[in-house]
């Protein structure tokens, strides 16, 4: 682009640059140059060296990175501060969201020790909290209650079976089936992380995660109200299970254990009153006040000293065994009947891990890898469930105590993964007489967050409809499907909305913005002037299969073109002009033969002998008294097909008049087409004429009239795929049949700022030939609408000012 200045103000002049000008000036690389053949890319992956070794090294191992660089006197005390934090809040959270997986509460709290500690060496944020969370807790629970049953686990006495559960075998079978979908679980977060399946976190919008969590919420209230009202529902599994329980729960209220329920009442009055006053008093609290730990003392205490179970049968933990326990390899026999539910929790636990840790990573100024968070938290998970723990990922409300309270880095989680050690090891069997329904109470107070997300319908009422569908949808299958089949059911309507918003398209004709190279939507900028003589089509997604046909009837549509109707027409006039032809021929023929017969006559009258001949005379007599041949008839019948048809009304006389009727009508075929005369007087017209020019230019005049526009008033069209980041077979093959058919009625088509990737797509679908060139693409609109206006000679556009020259002489 050259800038030129003249009096006093600077004018641009380049060249139009269609994309062969444009590879001449930049000399694109080739194909080749830019995608390297599979075996180039398999030695580049294979070949070693010590930077290489030294980068994959310490992306594998992100501590290697943070930890030489730590420093003590900064970083110490708020690490050490935070962890005590997070870690007291493990102890109540550990034990509560173990019975919302039906396991024994102590396995709760090794979820909340083996997975963070591997995190620590893994793992790329800094702030999130590794362990227990209510939505997986609920998703591993509705594995272990549906493959161990409290049915498989009756007591035999003899022959007969009671009613009384055999607890130790089914806890003992039941902590196998979670441990066996952990690891299986974080074998395949491990394998999507190596594969580079990070984004895979990215079809999981944030209003389908939110209405997620917040339908796994009522799952959790549903399954904590057997332990606040003290009552015993019958357990179901499969579609509609929170129904039928919630159902059996409330046939069951009559039967409400008072003591329990009183128990619960008073916990959660007390937890909620304290948060209030923590959330009151948080700005001038260094750290915030432990409330659930606090209440599973104090109702520790109190039952131990009132003796709660033996006087009042109110259910307690029982007994919590003390020290770690030894690895054990997972039962691989699981691994069938649990790869759903494993798939399910890598999924979610993935979904949540990669938005907390985002989140902090954006607000402090770091970076999270995705593909590295997905191996660290299957390395937890894996290694976790060698040690009999279940699915853990962060928990919200852990990670935003980690952050408020000054925490650095992950050393914060080894000071909370020692409180909980400690815990296991010395501190486990002093809560062996906790009320479950305080547990309980701890989860129904921690879901006031999740409760909340409610007011998300209302938001998204307003910003978002087809958000709103997306959170209802996932919201009602997840609550009817349970959480596995409800997620399922989630992810495909939200691909379903994807694909309907790039199937329906918004589709627009642009105009030139004057004084400038800006070309905007004409509908929507009262400022945008049209183009004389060309259209300018844009969609607003790319053109691909399942939107290839669409884009074809929005093109005719906005240009006004119908190419099916224009091209019938064109190939209709061919044909009349074929038999102008013939009939011409055919008069030549006949005229020729009445000279010869004349002169003929003429010849026998000078020699004296008249020759009368009846064939030759009915012939003639045929031919001038205006009766009709078969040729004649034919073209009539023909002519008869079409909008107007014409029939003689009297015999032609011997000068060759006769009087001839434009009728309306036609076949049903041709006024399907919409090809609807423009006489206006009435249903006949009477002409007195016999030319058959005359008689084609009317006919002409009559058929064009209903086309809409003109076929002269648009000679070019430009397809704008600025918009396209990607092209297929099936679109490639639309913008041919485009090219093809438009030419045929004499409209020109070209496409423009097509990205580098889409080209070379072209050029692989074999796109160019040698009636489409790379001359009929260009690198703008703007280059495209100038060469349509000097290759047609059309009316200029506007002339062109840039900015600069608009607005004053400023110096560049």
């Amino acid at each position: 682009m050259d800038f030129t200045r003249k009096s006093g103000k600077y004018r641009v002049e380049r060249d139009v640059l269609d994309e062969q000008r444009l590879e001449e000036l930049t000399q694109r690389k080739t194909h080749s140059d830019t995608h390297p053949s599979l075996s180039e890319r398999l030695k580049g992956s294979l070949r070693c060296s010590v930077p290489r070794l030294k980068h994959t090294v310490m992306s594998s191992f992100p501590i290697l990175y943070w930890l030489p660089k730590y420093s003590i006197w900064d970083y110490g005390m708020p690490d050490l501060i935070s962890g005590i934090s997070v870690g007291i809040m493990h102890l109540p959270q550990g034990m509560a969201y173990a019975l919302l997986a039906s396991l024994p509460p102590v396995f709760g709290l090794y979820s909340s020790f083996y997975p963070a500690f591997i995190y620590i060496f893994f793992g790329t944020s800094r702030h999130i909290s590794i362990g227990t969370f209510t939505v997986l807790s609920i998703m591993v629970g509705s594995v272990t209650e549906r493959l161990a049953p409290d049915t498989d686990f009756l007591i035999k006495n003899g022959t007969n079976v009671t009613t009384e559960v055999d607890i130790t075998a089914r806890d003992s079978y039941r902590v196998q089936v979670a441990a066996s979908t952990t690891v299986l679980a974080g074998i395949i977060q491990v394998i999507l992380g190596l594969v580079k399946f990070g984004f895979v976190g990215t079809y999981l919008s944030e209003p389908l995660v939110r209405a997620y969590t917040t339908a796994a919420a009522a799952h959790a209230v549903v399954a904590q109200l057997k332990y606040i009202f003290g009552v015993s529902p019958t357990l179901v599994s499969g579609p509609l299970s929170l129904v039928y329980t919630l159902r059996d729960i409330c046939l069951l209220l009559p039967r409400t254990h008072l003591p329990t329920l009183v128990v619960s009442v008073v916990s959660m009055v007390f937890l909620i009153a304290a948060k209030e006053l923590s959330s009151y008093l948080s700005p001038k609290l260094p750290v915030p006040i432990p409330v659930e730990l606090i209440t599973i003392v104090a109702g520790t205490l109190i039952s131990s000293y009132a003796n709660l179970n033996a006087n009042y049968s109110v259910p307690v933990v029982g007994a919590i065994p003390s020290g770690l326990r030894p690895p054990k390899v997972p039962d691989v026999s699981l691994f069938g009947a649990v790869i759903g539910d494993a798939i399910a929790l890598a999924i979610v636990g993935y979904a949540i891990s990669i938005s907390l840790g985002k989140t902090f990573a954006l607000k402090h100024g770091y970076k999270v890898d995705s593909n590295q968070e997905l191996v660290a938290l299957g390395l937890s998970n894996t290694v976790g469930g060698f040690f009999e723990c279940y699915a853990v990922c962060p928990s919200m409300s852990r990670s935003l105590i980690q952050e408020t309270t000054g925490g650095k880095t992950q050393m914060a989680g080894v000071s909370s993964a020692v409180i909980v050690l400690v815990t296991i090891l010395k501190l486990g069997p002093l809560f062996q007489e906790l009320p479950k329904a305080i547990l309980a109470a701890i989860v129904f107070v921690n879901l006031k967050g999740m409760f909340k997300q409610y007011s998300d319908i209302a938001t998204l009422w307003r910003s978002s409809k087809i958000d709103l569908m997306v959170w209802l949808v996932t919201w009602v299958s997840t609550v009817l499907f349970n959480l596995d089949l409800g997620l399922v059911a989630s992810i495909l309507f939200a691909l379903l909305t994807v694909i309907f918003r790039t199937q329906l398209p918004t589709y627009s004709v642009l105009g030139n913005v004057p004084g400038t190279e800006l070309y905007v939507e004409m509908e929507t900028h009262r400022e945008a002037r049209a183009i004389p003589g060309v259209t300018i089509f844009r969609s607003s997604a790319t053109v691909y299969f399942a939107n290839a046909e669409l884009y074809l009837e929005a093109l005719k549509e906005k240009s006004g073109l119908d190419i099916s109707k224009m091209i019938i027409y064109k190939r209709r006039q061919e044909a009349k002009q074929k038999r102008r032809e013939r009939r011409a021929e055919r008069r030549a023929k006949r005229h020729a033969r009445r000279e010869q017969r004349r002169a003929q006559r003429a010849a026998n009258q000078l020699s004296g002998a008249p020759v009368f001949s009846v064939e030759e005379e009915a012939g003639d007599w045929e031919d001038t008294d205006g009766n009709v041949t078969d040729e004649e008839e034919q073209d009539w019948t023909e002519r008869e097909n079409g909008t107007v048809f014409v029939i003689p009304t009297t015999p032609r006389t011997p000068d060759g008049q006769g009087r001839w009727e434009y009728l309306k009508g036609g076949d049903p075929d041709c006024t399907s087409l919409g090809w609807i005369s423009e006489l206006q007087d009435g249903d006949t017209t009477t002409l007195g004429s016999s030319s058959e020019d005359t008689l084609s230019r009317n006919l002409e005049q009559v058929s064009l009239g209903s086309l809409g526009k003109w076929t002269w008033d648009i000679h070019s069209i430009i397809i704008d795929l600025s918009m396209a980041n990607f092209i297929d077979t099936v679109a490639i093959k639309t913008l041919k049949n485009i090219f093809q058919d438009f030419s045929e009625i004499d409209v020109d088509i070209y496409m423009a700022g097509c990205q580098a990737s889409v080209v070379e797509q072209l050029e692989r679908g074999d796109f160019f030939s040698e009636t489409i060139t790379k001359r009929h693409l260009f690198a703008s609109v703007h280059d495209a609408v100038l060469f349509c206006l000097n290759h047609r000679g059309a009316t200029a556009i506007p002339r062109y000012q840039p900015l600069m020259e608009k607005y004053g002489s400023t110096k560049l």
